[in-house]
């Protein structure tokens, strides 16, 4: 019996690196680790979802809106729900070295 790696089959049935579909996947795949994070911090911290987000601000509903599907959620409550929770948040942003940006 033939053994594949996750790669061969994440370029088999997604897409190679590089695609359209392939990137769409691997943004979708952070974010739902992300979501998972921030429940796992918020448990570890011993706070409901309600807590949590009378601590951000928001609804019980947002709060597990995004740890279950952070695609759709503001930049912002992302950052207010870190901040609740105490996180040190570290941003690594890489730019296409063939893109020129300029800033007036």
């Amino acid at each position: 019996m033939k053994t594949y790696t996750l790669e061969e089959l994440t370029d088999k049935h997604i897409g190679k690196q590089g695609t359209k579909e392939r990137e769409q996947f691997e943004f979708e795949l952070k974010l739902d680790i992300l979501g998972e994070m921030i429940k796992k911090a918020r448990k570890e911290q011993h706070l409901t979802q309600e807590q949590l987000g009378e601590l951000v601000g928001v609804q019980k509903a947002q709060i597990s809106k995004i740890e279950t599907n952070a695609k759709d959620v503001r930049f912002s409550t992302i950052m207010r729900v870190f901040e609740a929770l105490k996180a040190k948040v570290k941003m690594s942003i890489e730019f296409n070295p063939d893109t020129n940006f300029e800033i007036a």
